[in-house]
């Protein structure tokens, strides 16, 4: 499809019948959703302000967790807010409010859903296979577990540019001692982040940097996410996804885990299981999604994190992000004038 077929020719709401009009296909779109340290205070309020079915999100959400999660994000305070268990129930809303207030304005569905760590349970929510309900109570159970998975400064994460992904892991494999360092992300072709026990990361650190790394710095997180620390996080996370119900997709997810598309409910949650202690492949994943006809993206949600990874992994295709009425609005426009 092409991305200005994404949208009803009307510029008003569409009526229900005309949201899936998706036009001609003549190429592949996806949306992609942020993980976390995309938040910021203040994220979705003029969404929440100037749309109703994006304040009906933060109404449902606060709801669900029975606190004003809404408040916290569109007013801070931002030390709340970075808390682990917050932070990735107030993106994931954050980003279903820009989601819905895109479908308000007359953006169909995408051929393909994608979503890094955290946001590939906001791809589920866009999919039809998770309730954000379920969603918000998931994922803030689940950035508890991971917080508590290892005790507060045992572990470590830190980004590695300008080396390509042989060489972190022969690092890693040569400073592991014993102790776990593995990648937890692979970003982009120059790109990569490692997590692991304290010590291990800042050897790897050293030595990444006597070989030529551009940079390799510590990140300012609160725990080693996905790598083999957080099995703790993951067996007890399973216990609460087997508990939810999981639907068929109707529009495929290419996972983190294995970057290829599942459409079975059972598939993504045994995906989402996985994905706590095991390597983010988001490089892979955007390659697999542009090899099978993806040649525009869409990032929905705070930030722009994302939409720079994809113009690093291929600048040939189109990425633009939404995160607020204006970008909306701006997309929108951009799309009917065939300027994307």
């Amino acid at each position: 499809m092409t991305l200005k077929g994404l949208l009803d020719s009307s510029r008003h709401a569409p009526k229900d019948a005309d949201k899936l009009a998706i036009g001609n296909r003549q190429s592949a779109i996806a949306f992609i959703f942020p993980g976390q340290g995309s938040q910021y205070a203040g994220m979705g309020k003029n969404l929440a302000e100037q749309f109703p079915a994006a304040r009906q999100v933060f109404e449902e959400a606060d709801a669900a967790l029975g606190f004003a999660l809404s408040e916290l994000c569109f007013n801070g305070p931002a030390e709340q807010l970075q808390l682990t268990e917050n932070t990735q129930p107030a993106i994931l809303t954050t980003s279903v409010a820009v989601l819905r207030a895109m479908e308000a304005e007359g953006f169909g569905k995408p051929d393909f859903v994608a979503g890094h760590s955290l946001g590939e349970y906001t791809a589920l929510v866009c999919a039809g296979s998770l309730s954000l309900s379920d969603a918000v109570r998931t994922v803030r159970a689940r950035g508890r577990y991971m917080q508590e998975a290892v005790p507060v400064g045992a572990g470590a994460m830190a980004a590695i540019l300008g080396a390509d992904l042989s060489t972190v892991v022969q690092a890693c494999a040569e400073s592991s001692d014993g102790q776990v360092c593995s990648p937890a992300n692979i970003n982009s072709q120059n790109q990569v982040v490692i997590a692991g026990d304290a010590a291990a990361i800042d050897r790897v650190v050293a030595l990444l940097k006597e070989r030529g790394a551009k940079r390799a710095i510590k990140l300012n997180v609160s725990a080693p996410f996905h790598c083999a620390l957080m099995k703790p996080a993951q067996d007890r996370l399973a216990s609460d996804l087997l508990a939810i119900t999981f639907a068929e997709l109707e529009i495929p997810v290419v996972t983190n885990v294995d970057a290829k598309a599942v459409t079975a409910g059972n598939e993504a949650r045994d995906a989402l299981v996985r994905q706590v202690s095991q390597t983010v492949r988001w490089l892979e994943s955007v390659e697999f999604l542009i090899g099978h006809g993806v040649q525009s993206f869409i990032e929905i949600g705070p930030g722009k994190v994302l939409s720079g990874l994809v113009r690093q992994i291929d600048r040939r295709v189109s990425c633009v992000n939404v995160e607020d009425a204006a970008s909306l609005r701006a997309a929108r426009e951009a799309l009917l004038s065939d300027k994307l």
